[in-house]
């Protein structure tokens, strides 16, 4: 059985966007490589036709695991979510201890993480530091290039 996996209304709207376009989109085009291919002869020694049946495979596989991301998503309700403290989906501003530095991140599932968007997977160590912490505590988080130390400013929605 597969894990269930959660999404904002928006990443689920994506990931469905995403397995329509390979399946009337990509699938088609797949298709039309195949028989052409196929019309220029001896099926043995046609690069082009291997090329495309591995180009088949790869998009059967990606539409057949979005499928089942669909299968097992769960839609986070926003409304339900406590402010008080740092949740999934929470709008953290920090202020870090060692360079004096405000930064903003908001905590995602890890399918939506996006960094240069500062949207960070809820399973990223960052993240995990902070889930239940509220206002204006200081958290200590063990990150790969040593301790970063961030004082909570702010939590939002």
């Amino acid at each position: 059985m597969a894990k269930v996996k959660y999404f904002t209304e928006e990443g689920l709207n994506k990931l469905k966007a995403e397995l329509q376009h390979l399946i009337t989109v990509e699938r088609p085009a797949v298709a039309r490589q195949i028989s052409e291919a196929r019309d220029k002869g001896d099926l043995s020694e046609n690069a082009e036709y291997d090329a495309a049946k591995d180009a088949q495979g790869m998009l059967e596989y990606k539409i057949a695991k979005l499928q089942e991301d669909l299968a097992c998503a769960r839609i986070i309700d926003e409304s339900k979510i406590d402010t008080s403290k740092v949740l999934i989906l929470s709008k953290v501003k920090l202020l870090n201890l060692q360079n004096n530095k405000e930064v903003s991140y908001t905590i995602v599932p890890e399918n939506e993480a996006n960094f240069k968007l500062g949207k960070i997977s809820i399973s990223s160590p960052i993240a995990k530091g902070l889930l239940g912490k509220s206002v204006d505590e200081t958290v200590e988080i063990k990150v790969p290039a040593g301790i970063m130390k961030y004082k909570i400013l702010e939590i939002s929605r």
